[in-house]
């Protein structure tokens, strides 16, 4: 008991380190129910409690634990004996082919940090030719509508909308043999994607970090704008590998 409260307090109970503080706190939570670290039926450390070690907002707590709940992970009780329990049934561990892109058909954690690396590599390295570009009038208005466009979808245009953003930083590169490598990608990405579900404040924060990659490509700062979507990458990653690795 003693080793497993150690292992719970090193996978959990540490300070979230990132920019993507919702994004990694629901990555922890994940990773110490899936590993069984917490039994089911057991619970969590106590929302203050728990708040502090991460070093997160409790809004930021409350936001992550909703969103595992949802997911059928976790489950709250109120009153005398209350708090966040790890549910009783966890939900089956189908998921999305990254490469084949089939339901049910298992991605395995190399299929997917070789569809993360690949992004890391494609993503940030457009976004900073992008911005080294001297855009014109109507790249740049392509590309502010595109965010636009993204930031006020709804939960079952998202993940279009999204893709398009992407895909068209990866057009304002003016490498045309970029393109359907991004586009590509963005299939394998998406395949992973359709096997989690849809956070709302993970839509809220991309939608910020969509804002800053977007502006720093058109104010013309190239570092900026690669740090931003590697930040980027990097929330949707950890979202990644806690659900499906």
């Amino acid at each position: 008991m003693d080793e497993q409260r150690t292992l719970i307090n090193e996978l959990l109970l540490r300070p979230v380190s990132s920019g993507n503080a919702f994004e990694e706190t629901v990555q922890r939570l994940l990773q110490t129910v899936r590993l069984g670290l917490l039994a089911p039926g057991e619970g969590l450390p106590a929302e203050r409690e728990l708040a502090g070690r991460l070093g997160v907002s409790r809004d930021t707590l409350r936001a992550a634990l909703a969103s595992v709940a949802e997911a059928g992970y976790l489950v709250s009780r109120r009153g005398r004996y209350g708090g966040t329990f790890v549910s009783e049934v966890l939900p089956p561990e189908d998921r999305i082919n990254a490469h084949s892109g089939r339901p049910g058909s298992a991605a395995t954690p190399a299929e997917i940090e070789d569809t993360l690396v690949l992004r890391d590599i494609l993503e940030v390295g457009a976004a900073r030719v992008a911005a080294s570009r001297s855009l014109s009038p109507s790249e740049r208005q392509l590309l502010w509508t595109t965010l636009a466009d993204t930031t006020a979808a709804d939960g079952d245009d998202y993940r279009r909308l999204d893709s398009r953003l992407h895909i068209t930083i990866g057009e304002l590169t003016g490498s045309s043999s970029l393109v359907p490598l991004v586009a590509d990608l963005r299939t394998r990405v998406n395949a992973l994607l359709d096997g989690i579900p849809l956070l709302g404040p993970n839509i809220a924060h991309s939608n910020e970090q969509h804002e800053a990659i977007v502006i720093a490509i058109l104010t013309g700062q190239p570092d900026r704008a690669a740090m931003a979507m590697l930040e980027h990458l990097a929330g949707t990653a950890l979202l990644l590998r806690g659900f499906l690795e």
